[in-house]
């Protein structure tokens, strides 16, 4: 039996991407059953996903990208890092007037969302971050950011994006350097398996602490998947690069291609919206597409995975024992491919990389490879322990508990 503090108004903040939202829906949902009164700050396209939690979704305004536009980010660093500033300028009024009268007693916020953490500021109360990826170990910012942003530092744009930055900080009255505003939260709960973090001894544990994948039932929203009786007796991959970067029409033919001639196989290919089924071409009987599938569900039945290497798939790759083929699209999948890859549980294979017989060749031989599979265990094995859902939720309760508004009163005792 645990305590856990009187109901509060929790506040959660989250831009409108499915690798930002995806991680914490369980832990929103978790903290309502606990009986906490839930506001979710979400742009309109995810107001019902979010309500499915039984949060409140408080809508605002967002000037991001959409999903639908992966190409409006750019190619230059400054490309991607500007509009969040540009958003977080724009949105602060919208979130601090939705939120008048009804300020909540903590913060939740997703690691893009800067304007929650200068309403936390404001309103007194502690805020906490949601990392659905990697986050910042000792030494990171000279080993990594300072490199990295040097160039951008120098120019004429970047001095315009940090000057503009810094005054944003001054008007809400904080003090730290943006660097540290954005990557250096007050605590942190990482949405991701210990596994997957970068030199991860290094990372500040009264900070940040691992709770791995939170994962719950998702057959009522994703549904689920049943093996088809032709696929009775095969081994089962699955391919998927996720929601965004999916206008991928000649690596989708590569992957069907590779398995069309291995009929002990069966593959479910995951195309997304970018892609219309017409450009594959003929395809082969042992090949079932999808726009969407149920992508938990299938891995816990796959012997391999070929996926993007985002968070959310990397972590499911890893929850289910699965060994996976990496192929990265953009920002943080390449790190997430090269830690899969170093864990002995997964083969990076850059897209330029990515034909028929250099994904049929990464596959084989990793379904093949006994140690792969004691591997893949293992890691399984110790995510288990991470906590999930619960640690988080437990986590975010301690916060409540430490906060002297709310220390006092009834605790809701918790089997």
């Amino acid at each position: 039996m645990t305590t856990t503090p009187k109901p509060a108004h929790i506040a959660m903040f989250s831009i409108a991407a499915a690798g930002h939202v995806n991680p914490s829906i369980e832990v929103i949902r978790a903290l309502v059953a606990r009986g906490h009164r839930v506001s979710y700050a979400i742009p309109a396209g995810y107001a019902d996903k979010i309500a499915e939690t039984g949060a409140t979704p408080v809508i605002w305004n967002s000037t991001l990208p959409t999903e639908d536009d992966p190409e409006a980010w750019g190619t230059e660093l400054i490309d991607n890092i500007e509009p969040f500033l540009d958003d977080a300028v724009q949105a602060l009024p919208q979130l601090a007037a939705a939120f008048t009268g009804d300020e909540p007693d903590l913060v939740l916020h997703d690691i893009t969302a800067y304007p929650a953490i200068a309403l936390a500021h404001r309103w007194g109360v502690p805020a906490v971050s949601l990392s659905p990826n990697l986050v910042a170990w000792t030494g990171y910012e000279e080993e990594v950011a300072e490199p990295m942003f040097a160039e951008l530092r120098a120019s004429e744009r970047g001095q315009a994006y940090y000057a503009r930055f810094r005054a944003w900080l001054d008007e809400n009255g904080i003090d730290e350097d943006s660097d540290r505003f954005i990557g250096r939260p007050r605590r942190s709960i990482v949405l991701i398996p210990r596994a997957l973090q970068p030199h991860a001894d290094r990372v500040d544990e009264a900070v940040y602490t691992f709770v791995g994948a939170c994962q719950g039932d998702r057959s009522a929203t994703q549904g689920t998947w049943a093996r088809p009786a032709a696929a009775a007796g095969k081994k089962l991959l699955l391919v998927s690069l996720g929601s965004t970067f999916t206008k991928q029409p000649a690596f989708y033919r590569a992957c069907a291609e590779a398995f069309a001639e291995l009929p002990d196989w069966h593959v479910v290919l995951q195309i997304g919206k970018f892609t219309d089924e017409a450009e594959l071409g003929e395809i082969p009987a042992n090949v079932e597409v999808h726009r969407w599938v149920a992508q938990l569900d299938i891995l816990r039945q796959a012997d391999a995975f070929i996926t993007h290497a985002g968070a959310g798939g990397s972590q499911e790759g890893l929850a289910t024992g699965t060994p996976m083929v990496a192929v990265p699209q953009a920002v943080d999948q390449f790190g997430n491919a090269d830690m899969l890859a170093a864990l002995g549980v997964a083969r990076h294979v850059p897209m330029a990389e990515a034909d028929a017989a250099t994904l049929r060749e990464a596959v084989l031989s990793l379904v093949a490879d006994p140690e792969v599979a004691a591997r893949a265990q293992a890691i399984r094995v110790q995510m288990a322990t991470e906590g999930g859902t619960r640690q988080a939720v437990d986590l975010i309760e301690a916060e409540l508990s430490a906060s002297p508004a709310l220390s006092g009163g009834s605790p809701i005792v918790q089997a």
